[in-house]
């Protein structure tokens, strides 16, 4: 599938206690800097599971980062969007969606333990 392939993947592994250092020691700021108002209200509606929910989502926006080798793009410009089934959506902002030339994403996402990991499958096929 080489260089030309239209099939892009990218994954990332998270320690969720990495996260709820950074929650501990830069609070909002850290919030505010990566994830989207909505991501903040969801992760934060369940207090057990705020670091949890945090650390999945800044993987998927690793794995998307890789899977659209995109540097340079903010955090907030890739925002993970809970569907009303459960199933989670990577959705771009701003000159990230025009930047990208991702046709279709798919996201798959898990949390276990002291991990959390995103794997992105991007198809530049735009049907």
């Amino acid at each position: 599938m080489g260089e030309s392939s239209n099939i892009r993947v990218g994954i990332d592994l998270v320690r969720i206690s990495a996260i709820a250092e950074s929650l501990a020691s830069f609070g909002d700021r850290f919030l505010h800097r990566v994830f989207t108002e909505a991501e903040v209200t969801y992760c934060m509606s369940a207090p057990m599971l705020v670091s949890s929910r945090l650390a999945v989502r800044f993987a998927a926006k690793e794995a998307t980062r890789k899977a659209l080798r995109l540097d340079g793009v903010g955090w907030r410009d890739i925002e993970v969007v809970r569907q009303p089934d459960g199933a989670c959506d990577i959705e771009l902002h701003g000159a990230t969606m025009a930047k990208c030339g991702a046709g279709r994403l798919a996201l798959s996402m898990s949390h276990e333990g002291d991990h959390a990991t995103a794997v992105v499958i991007a198809d530049r096929n735009r049907q």
